[in-house]
């Protein structure tokens, strides 16, 4: 198994933790965003071009909720 497969199934276990501790998805979203920021900071504490970079994503990422809430569909 690849590193980028256990970190899938640690996020895929994270996930249902989250779900059946609290069913209203609502309320995920302060859990999407505590992760943004602990990435955030990571990205800080490697170089100011990682910082660069990790703003880079986020928009990478409004992109992709706003084609998730138009089209019903991930990329």
């Amino acid at each position: 198994m690849s590193k980028e497969d256990d970190i899938r199934e640690l996020l895929d276990q994270l996930v249902q933790e989250i779900a059946s501790s609290q069913n209203n998805p609502r309320t995920w979203l302060s859990w999407v965003v505590y992760l943004l920021s602990r990435l955030e900071d990571q990205a800080a504490k490697l170089s100011p071009s990682s910082r660069e970079t990790y703003m880079e994503m986020l928009t990478a990422l409004r992109s992709e909720i706003r084609n998730r809430a138009e089209t019903g569909g991930w990329n």
